[in-house]
């Protein structure tokens, strides 16, 4: 799997790159890492424990379990819940370590963990590299320094969890939902009960579909990467709108009362106008990545909001935001954090929001989500060249310069070389797509020529 830890926990196929034994020892690594940083100094330590409903996510759970008891952590089982709902019980119980099984949106062979630090807070990446190091010294044979007798974690299940959880997103809704009829897919994933339940809960009429997992079914043609089942539903029921999360839950994706997608960038759009209105946009200003639509930055000029952009991942939006102490970012793909009340991506709360402000203003998401105009956007995929000469090529960035010649503001381009593979991403945007598409193409000749 070459290094463990990717931009989102450790990740690959159940049971062939992601063993119960890797789980257990990654487990133990992570309880003595954080033990000797200090974490557990002066109390006796606590996890909390959540998985998506993946079959693997059964074994592993019991595999984390185990490991953590053995190192002298208590953990408290959460079920199945949304990896935010995990993220948020390990800061409201005061937990010093959160542990979520899923692998999101991939399908369902594999699984992941994702290790979350006392607040519910994303692991330092130094933690990470240090809880692998640690990790791959005793897998080869250094035994562990294990306690006995009264010192072993003591485990049980913590069902309060559900309720707390979704208690607290009806609690930091702006108003409620009444008189609204919105479609729910939850991709047969972690929030099958969740999501209804505060939807429900906050006034909403609602109709499920994806919501019977059975540890197979998970992401399987629907959820925020099939839409076309939520499309179709909207419509046949006459909703008002609809929202379609992945298999965890951390995105969301909605769809208007005419069948059409709304993306993360308009969400992102509609949020803000929302959040400014009652003055909780702090600094007027929106965190997204250099992959956002052009559509939104210029939506965002014209509303007189700041647009900080990013690199490519939720965990580069979240980092810029903690930093600079934003209060609202996102991803295309609909990671959306709003950080006074949630310290990850939420898909149900941001699905809460959205519904919200339809509610509040009573005007359609259509309508709302046309803040926006999204321009035609074009991804060309070169494989088999040199990726690192990107930004060192003269014969690139001539064609890269002669690309934003034609296009002009009402166009862009950006060229991204893969994090994992030997190719280079071309994006380009354009207000005609037939330009788009043509632009892409001379780009992606340029890149074969320059770094093939």
């Amino acid at each position: 799997m070459g290094r463990l830890f990717g931009t989102d926990g450790v990740r690959g196929v159940a049971n062939a790159d992601l063993t119960a034994e890797m789980a257990l020892g990654l487990s133990v690594a992570a309880a003595h890492v954080l033990a000797e940083a200090g974490t557990f100094e002066g109390h006796r330590p606590t996890a909390v424990v959540g998985r998506d409903p993946r079959a693997s996510g059964e074994f592993l759970e019991a595999a984390v379990v185990a490991g953590l008891a053995s190192a002298g952590v208590d953990v408290l089982r959460v079920g199945v819940l949304p990896t935010p709902a995990v993220a948020y019980l390990t800061g409201a119980l005061g937990a010093d370590l959160g542990v979520m099984l899923s692998a999101s949106h991939n399908a369902m062979p594999d699984n992941g963990i994702k290790f979350f630090a006392r607040g519910g807070h994303k692991l330092a990446d130094e933690l990470e590299d240090k809880i692998e190091a640690v990790y791959e010294e005793h897998r080869t044979g250094a035994p562990w320094d294990r306690p006995t007798g009264a010192g072993v974690g003591r485990v049980r299940a913590y069902d309060e969890g559900f309720d707390q959880y979704v208690a607290h997103l009806i609690g930091v809704l702006p108003n409620r939902l009444d008189g609204l009829k919105i479609v729910l897919d939850e991709a047969h994933g972690a929030a099958a009960r969740v999501s209804p339940e505060a939807f429900s809960r906050a006034g909403a009429e609602i109709v499920t579909i994806g919501a019977e997992p059975d540890g197979l079914n998970i992401n399987d043609g629907c959820g925020s990467t099939h839409l076309a089942k939520l499309k179709a539903a909207v419509v046949e029921h006459g909703a008002d709108l609809g929202i379609a999360h992945d298999g965890d839950a951390d995105r969301c994706l909605a769809v208007d009362h005419t069948g059409e997608e709304v993306d993360g960038d308009q969400i992102l759009a509609v949020l803000a106008l929302a959040m400014r209105e009652r003055s909780a946009l702090r600094s007027d200003t929106v965190v997204a990545t250099v992959m956002s639509n052009l559509g939104f930055k210029l939506a965002m000029e014209r509303e007189g909001i700041q647009l900080v952009q990013t690199a490519v991942g939720d965990r580069y939006v979240l980092e810029e935001m903690k930093n600079k102490g934003y209060a609202l970012g996102g991803e295309q793909s609909g990671h959306v954090i709003i950080l006074d009340h949630a310290t990850t991506g939420d898909g149900t709360l941001t699905g809460l929001m959205l519904g919200a402000r339809v509610a509040q203003t009573g005007r359609t998401l259509k309508e709302l989500a046309s803040v926006m105009e999204r321009l035609p956007q074009v991804l060309v995929n070169v494989p088999d060249v040199d990726r690192s000469r990107v930004g060192t090529s003269a014969e690139l960035a001539a064609a890269v310069t002669e690309a934003e010649r034609e296009l002009g503001s009402t166009g862009r381009v950006l060229l991204r070389p893969s994090g994992t593979e030997p190719l280079v991403r071309v994006m380009v945007e354009a207000a005609d797509i037939d330009q788009a598409r043509s632009v892409a193409g001379r780009l992606a000749d340029a890149v074969k020529s320059a770094l093939g």
